[in-house]
């Protein structure tokens, strides 16, 4: 399957650059997979869509501010860091920015050397490194919070004013490279309005790692692997989505990081189940869905394996005819835009 199936023209203008005021005042576009009809709608009409017995279940990953500026002790250099993977003993796999300047053995210093990154063995992908963390503070998350900043995909320039606008308000096991950007439409007050209509409302974990991102460099599709990333699913979670599909009720995974943790788990077990682990799962068009019903997802990039993700439970061509839509009605795209549901 040759990759430039999935490529669309996307207007650069239509990239939101930042967080709508109120999070939930965003567009959302509705798709019917069965007839393929296309709604245009506010995301507060989301409600309309739920059911009284339907599982809303979203990844409550939480973003660690884990892009790090400093500066190469030995030159003065200025060093970008971005943690990406905890390897224990305060190791790290991370991201190094510029690669080229910083050799085994290196020292990247950060808040006048309160934190202090040291270069060990090259990491399995383009510019990256593990370095060991040497810090004083008594927690290192904490310190994070201090010293980093959130690491906003490539596309998005302008500054984010606000590091919680990057974060979903039921986030809260920290671990992600980058938001589960469809619950940011979320507010506490619609997502009790969807609890009070009878819909069950259920969490999951994924820490979304830089994998998920990556361009898709080869040209069939079937040739790409992506980067494994972590995920939980606790037993109580668990039963609730099981016995709602062995009574035939909805299950709606809000965004494609729950998705990918609810299939790689019936996949692996057969069924629902609590269990935790690793997943590489790529899903495109020709994988079998076993347990998602309907999806809340973001626009996605051109030839990206979300968009291709999204082809396989809405259909390719359904799906770019409702991509071109959006650009026609001039949706905004990306993790701070607007949002489509699948139904």
């Amino acid at each position: 399957m040759d990759v430039s199936l999935f490529n669309f023209h996307l207007p650069e203008e239509l990239i939101a650059q930042t967080p709508l005021l109120d999070r939930s005042s965003s567009r959302l576009l509705v798709l019917d997979r069965e007839t393929e009809e296309i709604k245009h709608a506010s995301f507060p009409d989301l409600l309309g869509y739920l059911h009284a017995g339907d599982v809303l279940v979203l990844n409550d990953t939480r973003v660690r501010p884990a892009r790090l500026i400093g500066v190469k002790e030995e030159t003065g250099a200025q060093i970008e860091l971005l943690l990406l993977k905890p390897l224990g003993e305060d190791r790290w796999e991370a991201l190094v920015k510029p690669a080229k300047r910083v050799k085994e053995g290196s020292v990247i210093s950060f808040g006048d050397g309160r934190l202090k990154a040291v270069a060990q063995e090259a990491a399995d992908m383009a510019g990256g490194r593990v370095f060991r963390l040497e810090y004083t503070a008594s927690d290192l998350e904490e310190l994070l919070v201090e010293l980093g900043e959130m690491p906003l995909p490539p596309y998005i320039r302008e500054e984010l004013a606000e590091k919680e606008r990057y974060q979903t308000v039921y986030s809260r096991e920290t671990g992600s490279a980058a938001a589960p950007t469809a619950g940011l439409h979320f507010t506490p007050e619609l997502l009790n309005a969807a609890k009070e209509k009878g819909v069950e409302v259920t969490f999951l974990t994924l820490h979304v790692g830089l994998g998920t991102f990556r361009p898709v460099s080869v040209e069939n599709v079937e040739e790409h692997q992506i980067h494994a990333e972590f995920y939980s699913l606790n037993e109580d979670s668990a039963a609730q989505i099981h016995q709602a599909k062995a009574e035939g009720r909805r299950v709606i995974a809000v965004g494609t990081t729950t998705v990918r943790t609810l299939e790689t788990i019936a996949r692996d077990y057969g069924k629902i189940q609590a269990a935790n682990g690793w997943t590489d799962i790529f899903i495109y068009p020709g994988v079998r869905f076993r347990v998602v019903d309907a999806m809340l997802t973001n626009f996605h990039l051109p030839k990206s394996t979300l968009i291709m993700l999204v082809s396989a439970f809405a259909g390719r061509e359904a799906t770019l005819r409702a991509y071109r839509e959006a650009v026609a009605k001039r949706y905004r795209f990306f993790s701070f835009g607007d949002a489509m549901l699948i139904t």
